[in-house]
C-alpha cells in the first residue's frame, strides 16, 4: 500500500499518520496537520501550568518530561498519534516515561489533574488514563533518549524513520502495544487506526 499524508483540510479528529508511513520527513508530516493547529494561547491555562516548561519554577519539577506545543506535536509525528485524546495521553504518558525520572506519585497525580482538573476535550477518561499509564511504562522500559530533551528543529528535513533511529525510538514496541491497545478499546477511533 502506498503511503499518503492526510490532506491539508483534514479536521483535528481525523488527522493520523500510522507508524508505518515512515519515509515522510518530520516536516512534511507536520505541515500535514498545521492547518489545524492550536496555538499555545488556545491551551487552557491549568493544561499550561501542568505541561508547559516555561512555568516550571527554577527550583520545582512538578512533571517530569514537560515540553512545548511544538516539540509536543513533533512526539505526535514520532509516535505515530493523531489528536484525538487517547492519542495525547499515550504522547503524554510516553514523554515522561522516556525520562525515566517519572515515579508512581507522579504518574497518579498527572492521571488525577487530567481527569479532574482539564477542562472539555483536554479532560482525560478512565481509558484514556489506562493508556497514559500505559505509555509511562512503555516510555520507560524503552531505550529512547527521554524525549523532552531533543532539539526537534535540527531532525526536520529527515525521514522519520531515521529520526526514529537516532533517538532510539523501537517502533516494534510501539507496535506491541499498539495491537493491545486496539484489541482493549474496539469501539475507539484513535485506537482502531493505529495499524
Amino acid at each position: 500500500m502506498l503511503a499518503v499524508l492526510p490532506e491539508k483540510n483534514t479536521h483535528w479528529r481525523d488527522w493520523h499518520v500510522p507508524l508505518a508511513h515512515d519515509q515522510f520527513s518530520l516536516k512534511q508530516v507536520l505541515e500535514s496537520a498545521m492547518h489545524d493547529q492550536a496555538s499555545q494561547s488556545d491551551v487552557p491555562l491549568i493544561v499550561q501550568l501542568i505541561e508547559n516548561p516555561k512555568f516550571d519554577l527554577p527550583w520545582i519539577n512538578i512533571f517530569n518530561g514537560a515540553v512545548n506545543l511544538a516539540d509536543h506535536d513533533c512526539i505526535h509525528a514520532l509516535l505515530g498519534r493523531g489528536f484525538l485524546p487517547k492519542d495525547e495521553a499515550f504522547v503524554i504518558g510516553f514523554t515522561m516515561g522516556s525520562t525515566n525520572r517519572t515515579n508512581t506519585l507522579e504518574q497518579k497525580l498527572y492521571a488525577w489533574a487530567s481527569k479532574y482538573l482539564y477542562p472539555g476535550p483536554y479532560k482525560f477518561s478512565e481509558e484514556d488514563t489506562q493508556i497514559f499509564k500505559d505509555a509511562v511504562h512503555l516510555g520507560y522500559i524503552s531505550d529512547c533518549v527521554a524525549l523532552n530533551t531533543v532539539n526537534y528543529s535540527r531532525y526536520l528535513n529527515e525521514p522519520i524513520k531515521d529520526i526514529r533511529e537516532k533517538l532510539g525510538i523501537e517502533t516494534d514496541l510501539i507496535e506491541s502495544y499498539f495491537r493491545i491497545e486496539k484489541g482493549r478499546y474496539p469501539d475507539s477511533i484513535a485506537s482502531q487506526r493505529l495499524l
